[in-house]
């Protein structure tokens, strides 16, 4: 059986639920107060996710080394920079990654919603981050306990998102990429 990708699953959800919102009366106060609390709880439940991942990265507090190349941005005629870091500085940078879009997120939809009148997407945005959310490799590993192997081994793959693009590659984290980037003396301090 063939599994779908997120991305693929996503253009399903949301194709699906913009013909579900056309017949969904906005007009009525009560349905729209009533996506308004589906869009609050939903926001409300990721954020609970998030606060418990971070406890369970504090809790676990992994002082493994993790030494990975972080390519440089697209464009660019540097080369990628030696990161050292440890696991659990990762993750909670990763965690902090993922609280910041949560609240962009939040922002332009209350833009979108507030200042111009768009009730539609609040049905959408109640869904896609969710799943988002619980598709996340750190809630994957922290909250569903898989092990941190195959596409969850540090460092993570970007997501070929908005901002993936503005990358020259994934970050590296094979020996001869680190012992290379070591001996050209780029980077290397190691975050705490």
């Amino acid at each position: 059986m063939a599994v779908l990708s997120p991305q693929v699953t996503n253009i399903i959800i949301i194709l699906g639920m913009m013909q579900v919102s056309k017949r969904i009366p906005f007009e009525d106060p009560n349905v729209l107060n009533l996506v308004r609390a589906l869009y609050a709880v939903s926001n409300l439940l990721i954020a609970g996710i998030y606060i418990y991942v971070q406890l369970q990265i504090n809790k676990k507090k992994d002082l493994t080394t993790l030494k990975y190349v972080e390519p440089a941005p697209m464009g660019s005629s540097e080369e990628g920079k030696l990161v050292t870091t440890t696991v659990h500085a990762y993750d909670s940078q990763q965690i902090k990654n993922s609280f910041r879009s949560q609240l962009m997120g939040v922002a332009m939809m209350g833009f979108m919603h507030l200042y111009m009148q768009y009730t539609n997407p609040l049905l959408i945005q109640s869904i896609i981050p969710f799943k988002g959310a619980l598709e996340s490799n750190l809630v994957k590993i922290h909250l569903f306990g898989q092990p941190a192997s195959g596409d969850l081994k540090r460092p993570f793959k970007q997501s070929a998102g908005l901002m993936g693009g503005l990358q020259s590659g994934p970050a590296q984290s094979d020996k001869k990429a680190v012992e290379a980037a070591e001996r050209a003396g780029r980077g290397g301090v190691k975050d705490e």
